[in-house]
């Protein structure tokens, strides 16, 4: 998979300059629809209501740290600061009626408009990290993006945590792990639910540190070398 990097007002550095135009137009597009949701507030998500939020649950404990995949490790080379921890960021996103809808309507919308390919499909390489800058990816890259547009739209990156698990089929997969008020919350390109880490069926390997750029295992006995599925 390939990622891109910070996004500031709309600007996309990127490691490759000949789609740097394309990238800047589609990703344009996504920040401005996450931020004018954001912006909206309380009075224009009032059809939300805190009994529409997910229940509260016993989030993920990590269990030590973990290697990171090794395509995670060249994007952070690239784009530092969508790797970068922020210690004085809060821990845990407080869940409202607001940021509820936000991040239903971000997950929503990158999965509806990314198109899904392999990397091997798409770039004729086994793994890459990207932020679907040509509108084309795979389960990281999904994941990537979302939380980019969310981070855009105020919510702390630190709380939001690249994961790696093993799914149905018995393949690495990514999702994006949100450790909230209400527990751990899942972002998944397979689905629009969003639900309690535990109720999505994955075997939990490990995710992101919190604390460092780094990872942290979460238990899961095998850990893929690759997250390289659609």
């Amino acid at each position: 998979m390939r990622f891109a990097a910070s996004m500031v007002q709309g600007s996309v550095p990127s490691a490759a300059p000949r789609r740097a135009s394309r990238s800047r137009r589609v990703l344009a597009g996504f920040i401005g629809a996450a931020l004018c949701f954001a912006g909206l507030g309380v009075g224009a998500v009032q059809a939300q209501t805190f009994a529409s939020l997910p229940s509260p649950q016993i989030g993920a404990e990590p269990q030590g740290a973990a290697r990171p995949i090794a395509a995670w490790v060249t994007f952070c080379q690239s784009y530092a600061e969508e790797c970068a921890v922020d210690r004085s960021e809060p821990a845990r996103i407080s869940l409202t009626p607001a940021t509820w809808a936000t991040i239903v309507s971000v997950n929503r919308r990158v999965n509806k408009s990314v198109e899904p390919k392999t990397d091997m499909e798409h770039l004729h390489v086994a793994d890459r990290w990207d932020l679907a800058e040509d509108g084309i990816g795979d389960c990281e890259d999904f994941q990537l993006l979302k939380r980019h547009l969310l981070a855009e739209a105020g919510l702390p990156r630190r709380a939001m945590r690249m994961t790696v698990v093993i799914d149905e089929k018995g393949e690495g997969h990514a999702v994006l792990t949100l450790i909230t008020d209400r527990g751990d919350l899942v972002l998944d390109n397979k689905t629009n639910a969003i639900v309690p880490w535990h109720k999505t069926g994955y075997v939990f390997i490990k995710r992101e540190s919190q604390d460092a750029t780094a990872w942290v295992s979460l238990g899961g006995v095998t850990s893929p070398v690759t997250t390289a599925n659609r």
